[in-house]
Order: structure tokens, then C-alpha cells, then sequence
């Protein structure tokens, strides 16, 4: 255990809320801050902040190129936007913008990923945004985070709002989640969380796999394997120092996210040891496909983005030597 303490509660949570209340509150105390949407109030839950503060609610509908060239305008005219969108749709349709207006004029917006990874599950590889972390993480001066629950969430949001002054890239996540940091945790940049200590093996995890990640250490405890297991909600930057101690220390790394296995966490991992202090790293998640059709659940477990699915990759990796 670390200094930040895991709690462990059966109690499912939508990120969403924690982000809209965040955001509200900010805006209580900062009139600069203003939300950019497009047509997707309710799904961003921000219905509340639109009713409080109507004049600073800017809707311009399904037009997600022009939502965040409207943020980036917005921001230099003193404001701070958050731009609230799809992950699929403000990842790939407003890439241009975001790499240019947002990151290349180092722009002061938080860009708010909602519903990303496999969460639109029903609603097929068109609403998917499996490759949204991969390709933010290469954008030059972009701040790239993928929160595990509420808290996280919550403490990440407002980090990007009141502390950072460029361009962040935030997902927000509608799987429901259990809490699994302290209601103190404090976010960081390019700092991971050690929610469970072990010698023999390191995984890596942040968003919706996280808690399967621990799921999965608990029962390979039970087998006699000794798992640490970091919560990395900052993949850019990210925290060399605790992955190298990782590989340092433990001798081999599986790193699980909702995304795809190449690029994204996983590739930043990777990329790391194999320079630094190269060992076995087994990367979980989408594989070279378009993910299909079908429930978040049923997404997840196909790709062994489970309890299950990184347990049995930790005990191959082990069976490696």
C-alpha cells in the first residue's frame, strides 16, 4: 500500500457527474471559465452548469472542427473553455484543431473526452475512440490524462482548469467505476499512484481497467504472486521515474487500458524500458481491429481488458522467465 491508501467499495460511479460538478464549482469562483458543447449538454451532464450560468454555456451544435477553433478564440480573449465533446468525435473529426489551435498556440482549453474508449459500445467502431490517447500523446506540448474514478476525475479537472496554463487532454469516462483512490488523492503531473505494493511483477493501469487491474493483483495474491500495481493517470508526461523502478525492481510489466495496445499507455511504457532497462512488457488492450459492435462489457472481456484477461497475461509473462 502507499501513502495515498486504496478504497475498496462495491459503490459504481459516473465519472461524468464528478466532472460536471467540478467544472461548476470552478466557475463559481472564476467567471473566465466557460463550457464549449456541441449539442451534447445532457450527455456531458452539464445541464446544471447551463442553467446557473446560461451566458457562458457557447452550443454549437455538431460542428466539432469549429467547437474547439470557437474555444481556441474564446481562450484568447481571456476565458478558459472546456470543451466537451465525444472522444471519438473531438479526437479524429477536430484533430487539425486540436493540434493546431489548442496545442501549436498553446492554448489554455481543456478538452474533455467524454464517453471515450469502447464506452459506446452499441454504437460500433464509428463511436469508438480506441485510438484517441495514442494520438494525443504525440502532439507536441499536450497534457494527456485518463482517470480512474470519480475522485481522480475530479482532481485531474480541476488541476487543468485552475493550475496548468496549455492545452489538456482529459478523458471522462461513462463506464461506471469503483472509487479506488483516497477522497484526498491530489493529481500530478507526470506522477503515478502505488496503490498496491509487490516484487514480482508491475502492472501498469489508468481509466476503466484500472480497478480490473487491481481485481486481477488480488487474485494472483491468492496465488502466491506478488503484484504492484500503478495507477498512471498522467500518460503525458509520464512518471518515468516510477516505471523504471518498475522494471528495475520487478522484472516485467503488463500494462492494461481501454485503448489500443499500441501507442498509447502501453507505448509510452514501452518505449521507456526498452531505452532505459529492457524487460518483458506484455501491452493489454484493443489489438490491430476496429472494436465491434456489442456492450462495453462484453468489449472488454473480448480483449481481455478484465480481471481475467491481465491476471492470465501476468501468469504468461511469469511462464516467460
Amino acid at each position: 500500500m502507499s501513502t495515498t491508501e486504496t478504497t475498496e467499495t462495491t459503490a459504481l460511479y459516473d465519472c461524468r457527474d464528478a466532472f460536471a460538478t467540478t467544472v461548476e464549482q470552478i466557475a463559481a469562483t472564476d467567471e473566465r471559465v466557460v463550457a464549449v458543447v456541441n449539442d451534447s449538454v445532457g450527455s456531458a451532464k452539464l445541464g446544471a452548469f447551463a442553467a446557473r450560468f446560461p451566458e457562458r454555456l457557447i452550443n454549437v451544435g455538431i460542428a466539432e472542427q469549429n467547437q474547439v477553433g470557437v474555444a481556441a478564440g474564446l481562450e484568447g480573449g481571456g476565458r478558459i473553455p472546456v470543451v466537451s465533446c465525444a472522444g471519438s468525435f473531438l479526437s479524429a473529426r477536430a484533430m487539425e484543431q486540436v493540434k493546431i489551435d489548442a496545442a501549436y498556440s498553446y492554448r489554455h482549453m481543456v478538452l474533455a473526452a467524454q464517453s471515450p474508449g469502447l464506452a459506446y459500445g452499441q454504437l460500433g467502431s464509428t463511436h469508438h475512440s480506441a485510438e484517441d490517447v495514442a494520438w494525443m500523446r504525440v502532439i507536441p506540448g499536450m497534457t494527456v490524462i485518463v482517470p480512474a474514478d470519480p475522485v481522480q476525475t475530479a482532481a485531474a479537472v480541476r488541476w487543468a482548469i485552475a493550475e496548468h496554463d496549455g492545452p489538456t487532454y482529459i478523458r471522462i469516462s461513462r463506464m461506471k467505476v469503483p472509487a479506488v483512490h483516497a477522497p484526498d488523492y491530489s493529481f500530478t503531473p507526470g506522477k503515478a499512484t502505488v496503490l498496491r505494493q509487490g516484487q514480482d511483477l508491475t502492472i501498469v493501469s489508468n481509466g476503466t481497467a484500472l480497478h480490473r487491474a487491481l481485481a486481477a493483483a488480488a487474485a494472483l495474491e491468492g496465488q502466491g504472486v506478488s503484484v504492484r500495481v500503478l495507477s498512471m493517470a498522467s500518460v503525458k508526461p509520464l512518471d518515468e521515474q516510477a516505471v523504471m523502478d518498475a522494471a528495475r525492481q520487478t522484472g516485467r510489466i503488463v500494462v492494461a487500458e481501454e485503448g489500443m495496445a499500441a501507442g498509447g499507455l502501453g507505448g509510452a511504457v514501452a518505449e521507456l524500458v526498452s531505452a532505459g532497462h529492457p524487460v518483458p512488457v506484455t501491452r493489454i488492450g484493443v489489438p490491430d481491429v476496429f472494436a465491434p459492435t456489442g456492450s462495453e462489457e462484453w468489449l472488454m472481456d473480448r480483449f481481455g481488458i478484465s480481471a481475467g484477461g491481465i491476471a492470465a497475461a501476468a501468469r504468461d509473462l511469469l511462464k516467460r522467465g
